[in-house]
């Protein structure tokens, strides 16, 4: 490892994860499943209110409104749902219906209520499986962010919705929800960094990737692809980790290595040599023994 300009790090035991750092990751994923959360738990409510105006659970068919989310309460997924025929999905609500709801007697609203979060549940937890990435990406581009604005530097960023570089704001509250891309001027020379980017040259999707031009570069998807086909436009590569489990930490540094060893094969084939990093959220004591001595 080069330490020349580390001037924080002594040790490998600064790399390791702190037990405030576990924890406050741990809380962290807890808030933002939460917050996902909010949508569902609202849409469960209104199903309640719709739902109230049925005297038994046959006339729950009788009300167009709540179709779809009978449906989810059946079973049926969203991606399901847009191969089933009218008359698929009517049978897999009468069999909620007749199987469910019609046992649970004057309950029947509770019940489906109940089953509707059950299945919501289990899409969350789907969409969570990655939310230590999704956070670690959120904090890296935050601070990013905030150490540009320190140093009193102008920036753009690529909104992930719009797929269109937008300036700097100070009104940029959870911006980092939204953001892609980032770049910015050095000493007149401009830097763009794009997360999650397919590198041609290495044939996988990259983490993040330090560029040594400017957003122009990535304007359309002719030009990004003649940028992301020349190795000397990338400054540098890395694998970002955002999982804190202190359990599947050492699985992630492997994983990481990996593909931190495949990219320098590539580039290596191309004669360039770009900078490699290795983010990672939870370091453990051994793994920080591997990386200092690298």
């Amino acid at each position: 490892m080069r330490r020349s300009n580390l001037p924080h790090v002594k040790s490998s035991k600064d790399l390791e994860t702190t037990y405030e750092a576990v924890r406050a990751g741990f809380v962290a994923q807890a808030l933002e499943k939460n917050r996902q959360a909010t949508p569902y738990v609202e849409e469960a409510r209104a199903l309640k209110v719709a739902a109230s105006t049925a005297k038994t659970p046959s006339d729950l068919l009788n009300i167009p409104d709540i179709q779809s989310a009978l449906l989810t309460a059946a079973g049926v997924s969203d991606k399901a749902n847009n191969h089933l025929l009218s008359k698929d999905k009517e049978e897999a609500i009468k069999g909620l219906i007749d199987n469910f709801l019609e046992p649970a007697g004057k309950k029947f609203v509770e019940e489906l209520v109940f089953r509707f979060l059950l299945i919501r549940g289990d899409t969350l937890d789907g969409s969570m499986r990655n939310i230590g990435g999704v956070l670690a990406q959120r904090k890296l581009t935050r601070s990013i962010i905030s150490a540009l604005k320190i140093a009193g530097k102008s920036y753009e960023l690529l909104h992930s919705e719009t797929n269109t570089w937008i300036p700097m704001s100070e009104n940029d509250a959870e911006i980092e929800i939204f953001v892609k891309g980032i770049s910015w001027k050095k000493d007149n020379e401009s830097r763009t960094a794009l997360f999650n980017l397919f590198v041609p040259i290495v044939g996988n999707n990259i983490d993040l990737c330090l560029f040594n031009c400017a957003p122009k570069n990535f304007s359309n998807k002719k030009i990004g692809k003649d940028t992301t086909n020349s190795p000397h436009a990338y400054i540098a590569l890395g694998e970002l980790k955002g999982g804190i489990d202190p359990a599947g930490a050492d699985e992630h540094w492997k994983t990481a290595w990996t593909a931190l060893s495949r990219i320098q094969d590539a580039f290596a084939k191309s004669r360039h040599k770009p900078y490699l990093f290795f983010i990672g959220a939870a370091i453990e004591s051994k793994m920080a023994t591997e990386i200092w001595y690298l």
